[in-house]
């Protein structure tokens, strides 16, 4: 890697190609701390720094909107439906 450009306390800064070419060792080195430039032409691109990724947190589907809506009593959706759902599980008699 020999078309690496670095001046004192500035990041490195390397060319398109040496970057294709040496993209595993340059994203290894950003994984341990040393950010990078990559430039076209000269002329700086990108800079390539390592991150820390949150933790994925699982997504709580089951109950998500509970105590948000009311399934009505009486003459509503329950005794509208009730047969229909025991005959749909095998409940009915």
């Amino acid at each position: 890697m020999k078309a690496t450009t670095k001046t004192k306390g500035a990041i490195n800064t390397v060319n398109m190609h040496e970057a294709k070419t040496h993209l595993s060792r340059l994203v290894d080195k950003a994984a341990k701390g040393e950010s990078f430039i990559i430039a076209k032409a000269g002329k700086p691109m990108v800079r390539v720094t390592a991150f820390d990724a949150p933790p994925v947190k699982p997504i709580k589907r089951v109950g998500f909107m509970e105590g948000q809506g009311v399934i009505p009593e009486g003459n509503g959706f329950k005794d509208n439906f009730k047969e229909y759902i025991e005959d749909i599980f095998g409940l009915s008699e």
